[in-house]
């Protein structure tokens, strides 16, 4: 039977593209299975169905939508992935890894789309309270733009629409990326992607490991 934490523990990876975030969640997700627990993997936009749905019309759909509706798109995929998998998971005492979440919209649509418009982080911001549920515990993957890019040559496949934004773009989310980990250090852990996937597998599971430790002193108080 596996281990059980109070309320469970929510982690996100969260990074700019070519950061490595979904190879380093399957892998934390299986060295958290390792250590006895039970560990849901999943990503965002997508995770059930419905959010699926939403995440082809939001990386791949023809038609644009304005900006409101684009963070909207992004909302309504994270309520159902919320409802019908993460938190279900969390009442059950697992961890979820997740690929993305609340940061990513703030990074990329109000500082990459929205250039850091107050407008629009008031706008994402106040959505984001109304959805709810902040990670316990967000992993920054961290990787200098050009590395990124040599990755991302390597790798392949079907570009998204954001993937294939202008350079400019991709640094206003990386932007984005700094001001949120300055803003909540007690959340955010920079993570330096830039070394060998071990090296970086190894500080995230430690990263997971210590917080496991206090949430398991928490339940046993």
């Amino acid at each position: 039977m596996a281990l059980q934490i109070k309320n469970g523990l929510f982690v996100t990876l969260e990074g700019g593209e070519g950061a490595g975030k979904s190879t380093q969640a399957r892998l934390l997700a299986d060295h958290i299975r390792g250590l006895g627990y039970e560990a849901i993997l999943t990503r965002e936009p997508g995770g059930t169905p419905g959010a699926e749905a939403i995440r082809h019309l939001l990386l791949f759909g023809e038609e644009e939508l304005s900006w409101r509706a684009e963070v909207l798109a992004h909302m309504a995929a994270r309520c159902d992935h919320l409802d019908n998998l993460i938190l279900p998971a969390l009442q059950r005492g697992a961890v979820v890894v997740c690929d993305r979440f609340h940061d990513s919209t703030l990074a990329y649509q109000g500082y990459g789309v929205g250039r850091g418009s107050t407008e629009r982080l008031d706008f994402i911001t106040g959505a984001r309270r109304l959805v709810g549920r902040e990670p316990d515990l967000t992993l920054l993957l961290e990787l200098p733009r050009e590395q990124a890019l040599e990755r991302l040559e390597s790798r392949g496949g079907r570009t998204d629409r954001y993937e294939g934004q202008a350079e400019a773009f991709h640094q206003r989310v990386l932007s984005g990326f700094d001001a949120i980990a300055k803003a909540e250090p007690g959340r955010v852990k920079r993570i330096n992607a830039g070394r060998t996937p071990e090296a970086v597998s190894r500080s995230l599971l430690d990263a997971v490991s210590e917080k496991l430790g206090h949430t398991a002193c928490a339940s046993d108080a």
